[in-house]
């Protein structure tokens, strides 16, 4: 969680999507506006069959189909892939049923999530790995977890509880791949920890996407973590130093490597919308637009709990219980694209791609998710020219 919060990506399964038969039912979607990465393009239509997109195209020419959609003036994108968020629907990742939390989110846009967890006791980790492995058994859509600790800076913690943060020793790094094989997707981790850039190899190693954050690392120590092999930054200005002329920091470090994706919190409270105009042009296709969002997401203000801590959530906003620190957000993912249009100034197309393909690449899944091209997931969100979602399909399935 920013300050705070963040979390991430690893050796976790795919993305449930694959090659069909021709015999695969098909679903011919039609829109006003079609929108990915790639641009925009007018009376556009995308073929579905089974769980993956077919064939795309424009005009009133196209194949013929079982079923067809006309979704009339509306924009169709990609679905939401969302890196780091820790709940919604007054349920944490930590409970024992997620499933209201991934409905709320699948119903504002986001098709697929890593689920984060905050920092506990490596036992207890353990244990949530192990109830998420059999949520992904039955749910492609479910990305793996992101452990957002415990390895990160007590010196910035967030909503962390600072009991749980520990230095990456070999024994608990290998505890947690063993419990998370094929779960864990991504880690955060502070670079200047003890032992961290032995930490950062041993899960690239083993197929886990490290982050930077919850640190007071300096540039050079973000930068060794870079080249060790972590290649993001956890909800980036958010509990780390921020970006002196002198002193650049993680943030310097991860604007100024071609490598690293940079998550946003797009909210307008973690971040000023200039300072997210900026983020993006220094970054250009790097800034993934992430929730970081806990169990008071599409629930209303109230007391919470995050993991261990006590959170009372007001106007929308969350903090741990008696202090100002900011306890993760109550942001949707189409919340987030309006803003990054409205606010930070972006390009739909762009605004977009920070959703979709974005994410997507730095899971090391861009070439199954996030663009609405053959080959790919038939993950899709359809809007109304305000940007509202409209309807939602997640591996060829209407999710609403």
């Amino acid at each position: 969680m920013s300050d705070g919060a963040g979390c991430g990506s690893g050796s976790a399964s795919g993305t449930g999507s694959g090659p069909v038969g021709p015999e695969a039912p098909s679903t011919l979607v039609r829109a006003a506006q079609v929108v990915d990465v790639a641009g925009s393009t007018a009376d556009g239509w995308v073929l579905l069959r089974g769980d993956t997109i077919h064939a795309i195209g424009a005009g009133p020419d196209a194949p013929t189909a079982d079923d067809v959609v006309d979704l009339g003036d509306a924009v169709l994108t990609p679905g939401f892939v969302d890196l780091h968020g820790h709940g919604g629907a007054a349920v944490a990742y930590e409970d024992a049923s997620v499933g209201p939390a991934l409905a709320m989110h699948r119903a504002h846009g986001t098709t697929r999530s890593v689920l984060s967890l905050v920092a506990n006791p490596v036992d207890v980790l353990a244990a949530s790995l192990g109830r998420i492995r059999q949520v992904m058994a039955t749910d492609p859509l479910v990305l793996g977890v992101h452990l957002e600790g415990p390895f990160l800076s007590p010196h910035n913690k967030g909503a962390h509880n600072e009991q749980f943060l520990i230095d990456p020793t070999p024994a608990d790094v290998d505890a947690l791949l063993s419990a998370g094989e094929g779960v864990i997707r991504q880690i955060t981790i502070a670079p200047e920890l003890p032992g961290a850039l032995d930490a950062v190899r041993r899960f690239v190693d083993a197929g886990v996407v490290v982050a930077v954050g919850h640190t007071v690392g300096t540039y050079d120590q973000a930068r060794a973590a870079f080249d060790a092999g972590a290649t993001m930054l956890t909800h980036a200005f958010n509990a780390m130093p921020g970006l002196h002329h002198r002193a650049p920091g993680p943030i310097g470090a991860a604007v100024a490597d071609d490598r690293v994706s940079l998550e946003l919190i797009l909210d307008a409270v973690h971040v000023h919308p200039v300072v997210a105009d900026t983020l993006f042009r220094a970054a250009p296709g790097r800034v993934a637009l992430i929730t970081d969002a806990m169990g008071a997401a599409g629930a209303a203000d109230g007391e919470y709990r995050l993991g261990s801590l006590d959170v009372t959530v007001t106007d929308g906003v969350a903090h741990v219980a008696g202090t100002d620190t900011i306890a993760g957000s109550t942001l949707t993912q189409d919340v987030a694209l309006r803003n990054a249009v409205a606010l930070a100034g972006r390009s739909l197309p762009e605004a977009v791609a920070a959703l979709t393909s974005v994410p997507a690449r730095a899971l090391g899944l861009g070439d199954r998710l996030g663009r609405l091209a053959p080959g790919f997931a038939a993950d899709l969100v359809a809007l109304s020219p305000a940007l509202e979602v409209q309807r939602v399909w997640g591996a060829g399935r209407p999710l609403d």
